[in-house]
């Protein structure tokens, strides 16, 4: 079974910047695409950005785009958050064997959540 630790979340002021970390042990990352889902407070889990097995192609939520990347180093996974909202506040949580396809995002694998407060 996949395990899955983020690190790496906080609170930045609106316009800030922050960076998220999963290491991912075992086979996972090699076969799995990997990403990254959020949750607000009283809001369902939603998906904002994933990344192919190897990299090679990217998928991000409309309402990241142009200011998150994911990227993937080998066993870890990272999101860049850039000109952060206060609308970005949410409970962040990586996942392997992400399906980025459609309205609604999947994924089997789950990590224990890291989580981001933009202040305005």
């Amino acid at each position: 079974q996949a395990q899955l630790v983020e690190s790496g979340g906080g609170s930045v002021q609106a316009g800030g910047s922050l960076r998220l970390s999963c290491a991912a042990s075992g086979y996972y990352y090699r076969r799995y695409y990997m990403g990254w889902f959020r949750q607000a407070p009283g809001k369902e889990r939603v998906g904002v950005a994933a990344i192919s097995a190897g990299g090679g192609r990217t998928y991000y939520a409309d309402s990241v785009k142009g200011r998150f990347t994911i990227s993937q180093d080998n066993a870890n996974v990272y999101l860049q958050m850039n000109s952060l909202k206060p609308e970005d506040t949410a409970m962040y949580y990586c996942a392997a064997d992400v399906m980025p396809y459609g309205g609604n995002w999947y994924a089997n694998y789950w990590g224990q959540g890291t989580q981001g407060t933009v202040s305005s």
